[in-house]
């Protein structure tokens, strides 16, 4: 059986970039796809590109509707629970990368081991290109199994590499499309691994991501971009988005595992102490970043106020 994918794709003022990205679906191995595009008032070239595609392309194979225009996260919010939407797996895509031929075979291969009624979500490390599509190198290579403990305060894998089942999408929706959350990855990982899903992270990069001047999240390489994570995490922000996700998981606290609830009982308690009984009381709550230096600024930030990593 050939399970459909619908790629879920968020386009504002992509010109620039957006033909290489279809171009690279045209390419896929896996052949059993649609796009579904979300675009949010792009007053440049992009619609007439995207409709250019959608003559081009098989009749059904790219649906095109108008984003909600309230940024990058409601947009794919919106689309990923559009009532019209049905497909066996969901692919979010960017507007400016480009896909490796068998990114979409290798995340049907380890999601079709998952039962249909298990949550599932797959993920990868990326290649990182500049504007010329030249190879600057790598995103961070994270060892550590991700989880729901890692999830609460790291995101390790960005959305454009992210391809989930029915099941994650089920537990989206029941959330609702209207959150404030930092990242619509971020987001889907937090759930996913919450409620008792399998996250797989894949060392192998499944795409070039394009890094320049409108990147809205770039990838966190090199050491300038760390030092800017360390910056705003003293600045509050961390603090902050971790308070949206402790809201924005209400609805679904019914769904955690019996593990994930003491995970997060025990954290978001231990977030409200002061700073020695805040420290043990985070330690002992299991949560854990890929980097003890990364777990340290968490102990240190949070009275003052996750990043997408």
């Amino acid at each position: 059986m050939n399970q459909r994918i619908a790629i879920l794709l968020c386009t504002y003022q992509g010109e620039t970039y957006l033909a290489e990205q279809l171009d690279s679906f045209a390419t896929q191995t896996y052949t059993h796809w649609e796009v579904w595009a979300s675009d949010d008032g792009s007053v440049d070239s992009t619609p007439q590109m995207l409709e250019n595609y959608q003559r081009r392309w098989a009749p059904g194979q790219l649906t095109i509707r108008s984003g909600p225009r309230k940024g990058f996260v409601a947009n794919f919010m919106s689309l990923l629970c559009s009532p019209d939407l049905n497909a066996d797996y969901y692919a979010m895509s960017d507007q400016d990368d480009i896909w490796h031929a068998d990114k979409l075979q290798r995340a049907v291969d380890w999601l079709r081991q998952i039962p249909q009624d298990i949550p599932a979500l797959y993920c990868t490390r990326t290649e990182l290109i500049d504007e010329a599509g030249h190879t600057l190198g790598y995103s961070p290579l994270f060892r550590r199994p991700p989880g729901f403990a890692n999830a609460l305060v790291q995101n390790v894998a960005g959305g454009n590499t992210m391809v989930i089942n029915n099941a994650a999408r089920a537990l989206l929706l029941e959330a609702g499309a209207d959150l404030n959350v930092i990242a619509h990855d971020w987001w889907v990982y937090i759930v996913v691994s919450a409620c008792g899903g399998r996250v797989h992270y894949d060392s192998q990069p499944s795409l070039r991501y394009r890094q320049h001047g409108a990147n809205l999240i770039g990838a966190n390489a090199g050491l300038a971009a760390r030092l800017q994570r360390i910056r705003m995490l003293f600045r509050g922000h961390l603090k902050a988005w971790t308070d949206q996700h402790v809201i924005a998981l209400a609805p679904l606290l019914p769904k955690l595992t019996p593990a994930n609830r003491r995970i997060y009982d025990r954290f978001v308690s231990a977030r409200q102490r002061s700073l020695l009984p805040r420290v043990i009381g985070i330690k002992c709550s299991g949560i854990y970043r890929q980097t003890t230096l990364g777990l340290s600024l968490i102990h240190i930030s949070e009275p003052t106020r996750p990043e997408r990593i």
